[in-house]
């Protein structure tokens, strides 16, 4: 078996233990975003995380594992808040191609990134957006346009919750990835939830496949509208939460 063939072999085995069916052609997918993800890291800071047993891991898999909490099959048009280099967004759309997809980022750089990743992996219906959350949950083209809104920022449930929520239609839902031991961070975001038309859903602790990394997904359903006044203005939210 060539190099080549045992990346396609490690992606498949990785991504089937979280039950979810892949095929070849999209693991060949993941395994271009792996190599073009570490080229553009040399010289621009994506990832911290470049190995690709890691990357497969920690990046791809811990991605999709939102299919601990929810069912992708519900979902029409998804918004992924502060991707960075397209996490969970991308694997998403690579792994449920009927997806419509907008991958939002604060940096232009990162931006310009993913609009080359998307070229090179021929992926349609998903764009990627230059702007603050602040501002884009704003706009009536996105401001409770989305059936589900996704973010792996490192950000406080509060916080994240200004971000996210207002981006979801009603009925439809915000899913935080998260590490453990948030029991608190939970505690002091039920108020902003609260407040944002939100509420906790469900709660998955889980490890990542054939590891003792621990993660926790939060499943915050939106029930009524956001209020007008959110999200506040840039940078509010992250240092005054709600």
């Amino acid at each position: 078996m060539n190099r080549k063939n045992e990346y396609i072999s490690t992606i498949i085995d990785i991504i089937e233990k979280l039950g979810i069916g892949i095929m070849e052609k999209q693991a060949e997918k993941l395994l271009l975003y792996y190599q073009f993800l570490v080229e553009k890291n040399r010289v621009m800071n994506l990832t911290a995380i470049t190995e690709f047993s890691d990357v497969v891991l920690k990046h791809f898999a811990d991605s999709l594992s939102i299919v601990k909490v929810y069912d992708m099959k519900n979902c029409h048009i998804v918004i992924d808040v502060g991707t960075g280099a397209g996490f969970p967004g991308v694997p998403l759309k690579i792994m449920y191609p009927e997806l419509n997809v907008v991958l939002l980022d604060s940096l232009n750089k990162r931006v310009h990134f993913l609009e080359e990743l998307i070229d090179l992996l021929k992926l349609e219906d998903i764009t990627a957006v230059h702007a603050r959350a602040e501002d884009a949950a704003r706009k009536e083209m996105y401001r409770e346009q989305f059936d589900l809104s996704v973010s792996r920022a490192v950000a406080n449930l509060s916080s994240l919750s200004e971000y996210c929520l207002p981006f979801v239609k009603k009925g439809g839902s915000f899913i935080s990835y998260k590490s453990t031991n948030i029991d608190i961070e939970i505690d002091e975001a039920r108020n902003a939830i609260l407040l944002l038309g939100g509420q906790i859903k469900a709660r998955k602790e889980f490890c990542l496949p054939e590891s003792d990394i621990e993660r926790t997904l939060i499943m915050i359903e939106k029930i009524k509208e956001t209020p007008a006044k959110y999200p506040r203005k840039a940078g509010l939210p992250s240092k005054e939460p709600l």
